[in-house]
């Protein structure tokens, strides 16, 4: 199974899997069933997670029910718990929005809810991470998961998020990070997909960032914080959720 979806993975395009998961997830949310893991999602219980992965697959990571992954579940465990996302208005900037998240905040009648994208079929506006066409201090959360380590100059994609971000309101911005690595890594001059694969960890991204992607942020003029998981819930929790181990959610906030 993970030399499938290795294959999946790296041979359609990623508009091409977001309009065909569509229709397979309902399908792979039946057969799956189970008692080993559960999406916090949707609140199911699968007999396992599927692997994920586009060099290094990881087992038990990509869920049946809403394909989530597990920087996906992170994301809600903390929205559910200590944002009032799901109950106070709020106008909301989604970049890249993910299936598992699209359609249930759709759905909240509290929100005004933006999503953008350059190539997503789910973008409401197409627009450009490095100049955004929102008004200053507009959004009182934006959501922005797995995007910058595709952006050349993410010091200008972070300016902007922290522009259209108004005074007080956060931004969730995760990325992918190396936690033994202490600085960010990036050499525009490395295009080549397989070295990128090789060195950043997938074929489409521009840098591998290290723990001092909270500093980047702060310098742009976010107050950063690290929310961890591991604090709040067991360790049997953990497991069946499928998070991955020490992941930290980065906040930004906006004071």
């Amino acid at each position: 199974m993970k030399q499938l979806f290795r294959y999946i993975l790296n041979t359609i395009p990623r508009p091409w899997l977001i309009t065909i998961s569509i229709y397979l997830r309902p399908l792979l949310d039946l057969i799956w069933r189970g008692k080993d893991f559960t999406d916090p999602i949707n609140g199911k219980s699968y007999r396992s997670f599927f692997p994920y992965g586009y060099g290094h697959m990881r087992a038990n990571v990509l869920s049946p029910g809403t394909l989530s992954l597990e920087r996906h579940r992170l994301c809600w465990l903390y929205l559910k718990a200590h944002s009032g996302l799901f109950s106070q208005p709020m106008k909301v900037l989604h970049f890249a929005p993910e299936h598992a998240f699209y359609s249930r905040f759709k759905a909240l009648e509290n929100l005004d809810y933006t999503t953008t994208d350059l190539n997503s079929p789910l973008a409401d506006i197409k627009a450009d991470i490095t100049a955004l066409p929102f008004d200053n201090d507009h959004y009182d959360l934006i959501i922005c998961n797995h995007v910058l380590e595709h952006v050349l100059d993410d010091h200008q994609a972070m300016s902007e998020i922290y522009r259209v971000l108004k005074p007080g309101g956060m931004a969730i911005l995760q990325v992918p990070y190396d936690a033994k690595r202490e600085t960010t890594f990036q050499d525009d001059n490395i295009t080549d997909p397989i070295k990128r694969a090789d060195i950043f960890g997938q074929y489409d991204h521009v840098r591998v960032y290290g723990m001092d992607y909270f500093q980047r942020l702060e310098s742009v003029g976010f107050r950063v914080e690290a929310f961890d998981i591991a604090k709040e819930i067991s360790k049997e929790q953990f497991r069946s959720y499928g998070l991955a181990p020490e992941e930290l959610l980065p906040l930004a906030y906006k004071d």
